[in-house]
Formats: C-alpha cells, structure tokens, sequence
C-alpha cells in the first residue's frame, strides 16, 4: 500500500516519464527486500554444535552493505557520470568555483549515511513491516512539510495518494493493536 501511495500520484504529473517510475519501482522493492533480508541477518541464531555464530549488529552490517555498495558502484558511477565532472564540462555549466558543490556533495553524503545509520538502529529494534509503515509516515511528514514551509502547491490527487497513505498506517496500527491484545489475553 505504501508503495501504491508514493506511485500513483505521479502518474499524473507533466514531468512522469516511465523509466524514472520504474527506476522507483525497483528501488521500492529493493529497499524493502533489503530490510527484511538484513533484519534475518541480525537476527540472534541459535548455536550450531555449541558454538555461537557470528551476529551482525546494525552498525557492523550497515558498514559492510556500505563497503561492498561503493565498491561495486563507484566504478559504475565513474563510467557514466564522470564526463560530467571534467573541467571543461563544469564551465559549460556555469560553475567556475567547483569547491562549493564539493562541499554540498560531501554534506549532502554524511547526512544520507547518518540517516541510513539511525534507519538501521530503528530496524534492529522493530520488524521490517514495521520499519516500512515509519517510512511511509516520513515521507508523508515531509510532503507535509514542504507544504508547509515552503508553500508548495497540493493538487488533489497528491492529497488524496497521501490520506491513502496515512489511512494504511493506521489501518495497520490498529490490526497490530488488536492483534497484540488477542495474543496477550490469549496467553493469560
């Protein structure tokens, strides 16, 4: 539900293109995927022939995924980015002191990697789904937000996307909810 959410209202805008809707797509069940194949990982196994297992915790595997992520794209990105970096390309841009967007470059990096370390310090201690339902609340705190402050426009299909976004937190919410109660009373 919240991947029809974030999909649908951009179904109708003048700059939706179907290569940059699937491209979100993938990245939607990716990131998904993701989630719950590094929640198994950190997972406490049991013994095997009485020893422990090597445990992942969050900031160990988040590391790894990082490393190995670089490693694997950073040649990509060289590939079919890097043309775009050389000096006689930044003039055709208009950018004639390049140390500016370095440097937003490089924060706009270590906040993404603190936002994806605090996101995997949350999954450690919650189910994927449950991780996935706070995503979906995020997005729409900064839908809201933008709204907000910076006085963007809402069309009423993007309102309506986002009402179906929060109606499927808390429909979730409340089976949760109701679902924990049984399980408690049931033990009782």
């Amino acid at each position: 539900m919240p991947s029809l959410r974030r999909s649908w209202p951009s179904n109708m805008q003048a700059t939706f293109n179907w290569r940059g809707f699937l491209s979100a797509m993938g990245s939607n069940l990716t990131f998904q995927s993701r989630n719950v194949f590094s929640k198994k990982l950190m997972a406490k196994a049991p013994p095997v022939d009485g020893e422990q297992p090597v445990q992942l915790d969050n900031f160990n595997l988040f590391s790894i995924i990082t490393l190995l992520s670089a490693a694997l794209l950073l040649p990509v990105t060289l590939v079919v980015e890097g043309w775009r970096l050389t000096p006689a390309r930044m003039l055709d841009m208009g950018i004639t002191e390049p140390y500016g967007i370095i440097q937003g470059v490089i924060l706009s990096g270590v906040l993404f990697h603190l936002y994806q370390q605090v996101s995997y310090m949350i999954l450690q201690r919650v189910s994927p789904v449950t991780h996935s339902i706070g995503n979906c609340v995020k997005r729409v705190a900064v839908i809201v937000a933008s709204v907000l402050v910076f006085r963007n426009p809402m069309p009423l299909q993007n309102a309506l996307g986002t009402a179906i976004a929060l109606l499927g937190v808390f429909a979730y919410s409340q089976v949760k909810r109701s679902v924990g109660k049984a399980g408690k009373e049931k033990a009782q």
